[in-house]
Formats: C-alpha cells, sequence, structure tokens
C-alpha cells in the first residue's frame, strides 16, 4: 500500500539512503550522472526534510525541502549559481526572512505511466510541501524544475524567476536538458 511520509533527514539515515539510491537510479537511466541535489550531504543536514512515497520499504519517489541556515547553501545556487551568480544575492535576500528549496522531486519507473508521477509532484508541491514550508517557518520557497513540471507548480504559486538565466531558464542538469527556476514568495498567502 502506498503511503507519502515526511521526516527530518538527520532522524532517519536509512530511509535517505533508500531515497537517494533510487533518485540516482532514476537519474542514471536519463545519462544524468551529475546532479547537485543528488549528493549524500544532505542527510546530515538539520535544515532538510524529505517527503517520501514508499511501499513497504521500497521508496518509489519523494522531494526534499531544504531550508536555508543549514549546513550548506541551496541545492539551487550550487546547480546554476556559477552560470548566473546573482542566485547568491536573491537567496541571500529571502534568507532573512527564512527561505528554502524545493528539490530532489523524483518518481521510480515502477509508478511511471500510471498518473502516479503527476500526483506524487502535486502532493509534494501542493500538499507536503508547501504544509512542511510553513511548519518550517519558511516565508519562501525555490524550486529547478524540468519543462513537465513548470506548470504544476506555477498552479501552486511559483512563479519564474525571470531575472536569472535565460527569462529563467538554464542548461541543467545537461547541456541538452533545460531546467526553470522559481520560487513562491510568500508560501503562507
Amino acid at each position: 500500500m502506498l503511503k507519502i511520509r515526511a521526516y527530518r533527514a538527520i532522524d532517519d539515515i536509512g530511509s535517505c539512503e533508500k531515497y537517494a539510491i533510487g533518485h540516482e537510479n532514476v537519474l542514471k537511466s536519463y545519462g544524468i550522472t551529475k546532479v547537485t541535489s543528488a549528493n549524500y550531504e544532505w542527510f546530515y543536514n538539520p535544515e532538510v526534510y524529505v517527503i517520501a512515497v514508499e511501499d513497504g520499504d521500497e521508496v518509489l519517489g519523494g522531494a526534499r525541502i531544504h531550508g536555508s541556515g543549514g549546513n550548506q547553501p541551496l541545492p539551487i545556487e550550487e546547480a546554476i549559481g556559477y552560470m548566473d551568480p546573482s542566485i547568491y544575492e536573491l537567496v541571500r535576500n529571502f534568507k532573512k526572512e527564512k527561505t528554502g528549496e524545493l528539490c530532489g522531486l523524483w518518481n521510480s519507473r515502477a509508478i511511471a505511466g500510471k498518473g502516479l508521477s503527476v500526483i506524487l509532484t502535486k502532493a509534494c508541491v501542493a500538499k507536503v510541501g508547501v504544509a512542511i514550508a510553513n511548519v518550517l517557518e519558511l516565508r519562501s520557497l525555490f524550486v529547478l524544475c524540468a519543462p513537465y513540471t513548470v506548470k504544476m507548480v506555477e498552479e501552486v504559486g511559483f512563479e519564474i524567476i525571470t531575472s536569472l538565466g535565460e527569462e529563467g531558464t538554464f542548461p541543467y542538469p545537461k547541456d541538452d536538458m533545460i531546467a526553470t527556476a522559481l520560487m513562491i514568495r510568500d508560501v503562507a498567502g
């Protein structure tokens, strides 16, 4: 039976490992070997919360919320900072009132094509992600999306950050792929 579970990363390293391995396997299936949010340092960041879709002991997908002020920069800073350094100032400005990032959204091929990936995205972004952001008292939230998830996050209040990159887009995670930077400026609103 599928369930959605949220937990603080440092409180459940074993589940973080399962989540990360599943995410890494999906990325590899697309030929992606370098994604900033796919490293394991976040396991030990006290400002990271994981939203996982599980079937028993198996992790089938999920996402993470990284709060600013942990022991590492937000993944979006690491991902696009070398292409557009103004991301650092933007995050710094929003960090004053607490900001974070929704990242690492993935689903396994086991649930691909069954309509569950859309439900997962909407559940992680619209329901659980924004709810966790509120609990963490994050005022704003960044996200770096693949083209097929942009509309879904826009529907829950995220806006493309047109001042970054090429109208908000970047060649990421590979040169032949595009990612869009978005943010919601008032999570509670």
